[in-house]
């Protein structure tokens, strides 16, 4: 890393590095929000072997926001597909325990939420995101083109990529640079960042299998997980993709830091699978579970997003969405302060907001991932007799009760809250912390609630490009709040909300929701000094003095 002061190139607002889910994300919110950028990836944009698989509900809420919601609901599994987890010895062996999602798939709205989590694995869910961001005219993505190095310059940063195919090297100029190429990248190397965690938890090895037909070849019946255990505990995991024919199975051990051999692959198959399933194996590649999250996750004007900063164990399938809730925290601060009504102090909340939420889910990931097995009733759970049995009875029964929650987590993707310096405190006390279960509130830096409008239309469908300010019945005047954010060119709408019900809900007066649809500030009389509530939500005040103001 070095810093310079030589002539440079034409300045694009925004240089993206990595074209993943995060990255395109990025790319997709700013170019919604007419921000110039550029996204450079080093393959191809396809994804040839299967990743991520879940859509989590706060994901698809922004997905509903970008217009590709339904897109993403018809490229996944089957609406009518079973979102079921089974727990068995072995696809032919016993069945152990059984866990249902009722809040997982298919189109019916929830509750608290107007999209429900959806499996759409990256093979589809990434070019649907590269299609959206190729609508807008001020997003360029660039594939086949390698970062080299960055300078730092005095009003932004200067990057040295190649094209792999021509092998020209070029400079590209940015306001800012969004590093988010994975867990391999190297500019927070070069920025001096830290992982904290534990770098290898275990070894794993994923084959991408094809299987026509696979429900009439066991008796389990459809499923969108088959987690297997046997004797020596648990041992893998058999996953669906499509819904129809391809498959992902899951092995982790010690014999998986080598490459595996084709004795080996048979092997595993054979012990998950049985002796008597065809398949087709597509791919295999081999990869290490870690429990990471950066010391920093930014040196302005860089900026660090998605695995580069958080790296969980799959369980709980936190790890991609938890990326793309720090391209959502990025893209509108980005906006704000290039369009010049952001302060300083809006991207410099980017690590307060999202390295909490990286530790509380990577924790978790861990923890559903070290969770082990009752070890008497394992040894027993091969055996076909009545000892058998009970102890597979018992067994299936401590999952339930213990690892619901792996499946489960409406609290990590919709409850998780900010607290930071543009987040305006009332002194309320947050509702109670849980992984599973999540409780709506418009408490300061919690998700705005949903409640429907009118018929197809939510509350979460007024934010996600300027500030809202909503007014419920018997709101005293607030013209003072949107005079301030129009002395700053600040965007405001503001939202007259006549329903009782949805009032209730909101439990404030006024409340003043931010473009990525958190709550900024909320009460029930006018502030004294609306300037000050509007210039520490935008990040030129501290947040003491709003809260004096308010």
């Amino acid at each position: 890393m070095s810093v310079s002061t030589t002539a440079r190139p034409d300045q694009v607002p925004v240089l993206i590095i990595g074209g993943g889910p995060v990255g395109l994300g990025l790319a997709a919110d700013l170019g919604s929000r007419g921000v110039r950028c550029v996204m450079i990836d080093r393959g191809d944009g396809t994804v040839y072997h299967p990743r991520a698989n879940t859509v989590n509900s706060r994901t698809m809420e922004f997905c509903r926001r970008w217009g590709i919601a339904q897109e993403v609901k018809e490229s996944g599994a089957p609406p009518d597909f079973p979102p079921t987890i089974i727990y068995a010895t072995s696809l032919p062996g016993f069945e152990i325990a059984r866990i249902e999602r009722p809040t997982h798939g298919g189109y019916k709205p929830l509750p608290t939420t107007p999209e429900r989590s959806q499996r759409c694995n990256q093979i589809w869910f990434d070019p649907i995101l590269r299609k959206l961001g190729a609508t807008f005219p001020s997003v360029t993505q660039r594939y086949g083109c390698k970062f080299e190095s960055v300078e730092i310059l005095e009003d932004g940063v200067i990057a040295t990529v190649t094209d792999i195919a021509s092998g020209q090297t070029e400079r590209i100029a940015a306001r800012y640079l969004v590093d988010c190429s994975g867990g391999h990248s190297g500019i927070g190397k070069m920025l001096g960042v830290k992982q904290e965690g534990k770098a290898t938890l275990s070894y794993h090895l994923n084959i991408f299998l094809r299987i026509k037909e696979l429900w009439t070849l066991h008796d389990k019946g459809n499923a969108a997980f088959y987690f297997l255990v046997d004797k020596s505990g648990d041992y893998g995991s058999f996953i669906e993709i499509d819904g129809r024919e391809l498959w992902r199975l899951g092995m982790h051990g010690e014999q998986f830091k080598e490459e595996p051999t084709p004795e080996l692959l048979k092997s595993v198959i054979t012990r998950a699978l049985g002796p008597n399933i065809p398949y087709e194996i597509i791919s295999a590649r081999r990869w290490i579970c870690r429990d990471l999250v950066a010391d920093r996750f930014q040196a302005p004007p860089i900026f660090l997003a998605g695995d580069c900063v958080h790296q969980h164990a799959p369980s709980g399938g936190f790890g991609m969405n938890t990326g793309m809730g720090d391209a959502v925290d990025l893209g509108w601060k980005l906006a704000a302060c290039l369009a010049g009504w952001g302060g300083a102090g809006l991207l410099e909340s980017y690590e307060a907001e999202r390295r909490p939420v990286a530790q509380r889910n990577v924790g978790e990931a861990t923890d559903n991932v070290m969770r082990t097995t009752n070890e008497a009733l394992v040894r027993l759970v091969d055996d076909d007799t009545p000892e058998g049995r009970d102890a597979r009875h018992q067994l299936g029964e401590d999952i339930v009760r213990n690892r619901a929650k792996t499946f489960i987590s409406d609290g990590i993707a919709l409850g998780y809250r900010y607290e930071s310096p543009i987040v305006i405190p009332d002194g309320t006390a947050p509702p109670p912390d849980s992984v599973m279960n999540y409780v709506q509130t418009s408490r300061p830096g919690s998700r705005a609630p949903h409640a429907w409008i009118e018929e197809g239309k939510s509350t979460i469908d007024l934010f996600g490009k300027n500030f809202v300010l909503l007014r419920f019945p018997g709101a005293p005047d607030a013209s003072g709040i949107a005079e301030a954010a129009s002395r700053n060119a600040m965007p405001l709408d503001v939202v007259e909300i006549a329903d009782p019900a949805i009032a209730a809900l909101y439990e404030k007066k006024l409340v003043l929701v931010r473009p990525d649809g958190h709550v900024a500030w909320r009460g029930n009389t006018a502030p004294q000094d609306p300037a000050e509530i509007i210039d520490t939500v935008r990040g030129v005040a501290a947040a003491g003095k709003a809260r004096r103001a308010a």
